[in-house]
């Protein structure tokens, strides 16, 4: 039997009831008719339950998530979604170069001229870097997604391999912890040291390569209904995952952005417009404001407050290592510009980079995250990975492999945490050939994908196709 992950509603109703306790609304009373009607728990790792619930648990669930979307949130004004909104919070909004203004989350408003010229694109040398780190990161991080913080622990312990420095293996691991904690079904063929033979696919690398075809499609002045389009057009649904697969479905359903992002989606906070947001730096070094404009874009697709930050936060990160001007705090305080800054985002941002600051032991960083947010944040939740690809960087002080290793060892959403790190560490490092050998060398210049015709495609062909985009007006 086909149990569809990610959509079904009695999976999707205990998702929903703990996002409404996050984002400032009161759902114990639906919460309270859900339990007594014999509703199941959220799944706690997969995207489906075992077996399918009754019709009337069924139907029943889609009437609940209909009624807690009506609820009211005592952080609303904290915390918008529009563009207008979230800019008229933020007293540090950065400088938009190149005559490129904020369209109040229309997507389609005229640009009007600008105050400073546009900032000279990256070079190749140092946009392979960022591809290839961002591959790397996340290839670290595949075997390990889904586990828990402990099994992270042991088995890299196990393997003579903690603190991590290099790719997770399962040489020398005792069977009876591997029988314990298994790596990640999907992924361990792939990317455990002793299987890598070139980038596998991942999402984490999928979504960059989507927002390439749609900047070569429509160029920067793309609109949300324009990223649809790419999406039906390019995007395999069973590539789709949380947010993206519940918005996919929205589509298909007729409805239109933003509404896709809002309809029964309790995934609108996760991480999946993070890791979408890339591009969108690459293609706009020195000009963090436009990045995080066409995040936003970009991310009202499927999502909504704090998970539409963390997409804007990471471009405008991006977009300032970008330029190879700056340090890693200074990227990370720019990222923090385009963040309303009394958001749980920002919150979350700020406590990773003061433990950061304050702990000499990363182990003890992770730990005091964990104490935050482990309890109440699903472990693909944007606000906790955010915090702690945050808190990694600033820890490692920008070192490639000292980034990427922090934002692993720190579990939760293990590969995207990794990838998002290793993007801004691959640019900070300026080139390849800054890369360890060992960690890039394995990955033989190849990357798998579905998306369009990039299957097989070098990372310096995308690092010279992104500069392309880079280029243009």
């Amino acid at each position: 039997m086909l149990r569809l992950t990610w959509v079904q509603p009695e999976d999707l109703i205990g998702h929903e009831l703990r996002q409404a306790s996050l984002d400032g609304r009161a759902p114990s009373a639906v919460a309270a008719r859900w339990r007594a009607a014999g509703g199941p728990e959220a799944p706690l790792a997969a995207g489906a339950s075992p077996t399918p619930a009754s019709r009337y648990l069924r139907l029943l669930a889609t009437d609940l998530l209909d009624e807690l979307a009506d609820l009211p949130s005592t952080l609303a004004d904290a915390e918008p979604t529009g563009l207008t909104a979230i800019r008229s919070l933020c007293a540090d909004w950065p400088l938009t170069a190149g005559g490129r203004v904020g369209d109040g989350g229309r997507g389609d408003a005229p640009r009007t001229p600008g105050r400073t010229a546009r900032p000279h694109p990256a070079s190749p040398a140092r946009l392979e870097a960022a591809w290839l780190g961002r591959a790397v990161g996340c290839l670290l991080g595949k075997p390990v997604e889904k586990l828990p913080l402990t099994a992270i622990r042991h088995l890299a312990q196990a393997a003579g391999n903690w603190p991590l420095t290099t790719y997770f293996t399962a040489r020398g691991v005792p069977g009876d912890l591997l029988a314990r904690h298994p790596w990640n079904r999907r992924s361990a063929s792939t990317s455990l040291a002793e299987n890598i033979d070139g980038m596998p696919e991942d999402d984490d690398l999928d979504h960059p390569l989507l927002v390439l075809l749609l900047l070569q499609r429509h160029g920067r002045t793309f609109t949300t209904s324009d990223v649809a389009r790419v999406w039906l057009d390019e995007l395999p649904a069973g590539r789709a995952f949380t947010a993206e697969r519940v918005a996919y479905r929205n589509l298909l359903s007729g409805l239109e952005p933003p509404l896709t992002a809002r309809h029964r989606n309790p995934f609108r906070e996760w991480i999946g417009a993070l890791i979408r947001a890339d591009m969108h730096g690459w293609t706009n070094p020195g000009d963090p404001a436009a990045a995080a404009e066409q995040a936003h874009r970009d991310a009202t697709l499927t999502h909504t407050g704090n998970g539409v930050y963390a997409a804007m936060f990471t471009a405008a990160v991006i977009a300032t290592a970008a330029t190879g001007d700056h340090d890693v705090h200074a990227c990370l305080r720019t990222g923090l510009a385009v963040v309303p800054p009394r958001s749980r985002l920002a919150g979350a941002v700020r406590q990773g980079i003061r433990l950061a600051h304050e702990h000499a032991d990363f182990q003890t960083v992770v730990d005091l995250l964990h104490h935050t947010h482990a309890s109440t944040h699903h472990w693909v939740h944007a606000i906790p990975n955010t915090a702690l690809i945050a808190a990694a960087l600033t820890h490692a002080d920008g070192d490639f492999t000292g980034s990427i290793c922090r934002a692993v060892s720190g579990g939760w959403d293990t590969d995207s945490a990794g990838a998002t790190a290793g993007s801004v560490a691959g640019l900070l490092a300026g080139s390849p050939d800054a890369l360890p050998e060992r960690w890039t060398a394995p990955l033989k210049n190849r990357l798998a994908t579905s998306v369009g015709d990039f299957h097989g495609t070098g990372f310096d062909t995308l690092a010279r196709l992104t500069h392309l985009e880079a280029s243009r007006p």
